[in-house]
């Protein structure tokens, strides 16, 4: 007698592709993919070309209502897509699919880590990406005011926080629980 028992979703981690993130940064930092809308004259552009960034160091996005993190089309997307606070808030809460990240310090950043920049206020108005490394700063890359490979050290800014991309989650549907399948001789899988 088969059961019908909600699916257990299960995810594996996979490495970030940090030199696929930099690419598309360095890509498309100065021009727009039409893949995506471009919101410059809409709240700005910035958190859009690093979710951008993201995906293509990733390849998975979270679909969850609300607080998942997704791109569908300009009228079809999550907050965190293209908001400031709701990207760190996703990125650093993250226990489902698509990318996850911690805060770190200033000098443990890598390429396609993520740098926000914050007013004296305490509000975070701006997201950047690490596309590059000189002695003295960073280079980084993002939209609004378009810029690839500027050092992070001659923006003018009053809090900065770096959120470091731990890795990606994958869903796998169903991976680990073939049992009911297989006591009811259906299938090995």
């Amino acid at each position: 007698m088969q059961q019908n028992q909600p699916q257990i979703q299960t995810y594996v981690s996979k490495e970030y592709n940090r030199r696929n993130a930099q690419e598309y940064a360095l890509e498309w930092a100065l021009d727009r993919n039409p893949l995506f809308y471009d919101y410059t004259n809409t709240g700005g552009d910035c958190t859009n070309f690093v979710s951008q960034c993201l995906y293509a160091g990733s390849c998975e996005m979270n679909h969850t209502p609300v607080f998942g993190w997704y791109y569908i089309d300009s009228a079809n997307r999550s907050a965190s897509w293209t908001g400031v606070e709701f990207l760190y808030n996703f990125l650093t809460q993250n226990t489902g699919a698509g990318p996850y990240g911690s805060l770190i310090s200033r000098g443990r950043l890598e390429l396609g880590d993520i740098i926000q920049l914050g007013n004296r206020n305490g509000m975070f108005y701006h997201t950047l990406v690490v596309t590059g490394f000189t002695p003295r700063t960073y280079l980084v890359s993002a939209h609004s005011n378009n810029v690839r490979n500027r050092p992070l050290n001659t923006y003018r800014f009053h809090r900065t926080r770096f959120i470091h991309i731990q890795g990606v989650r994958v869903e796998m549907n169903g991976g680990n629980d073939c049992f009911p399948d297989l006591i009811n001789g259906t299938s090995l899988h």
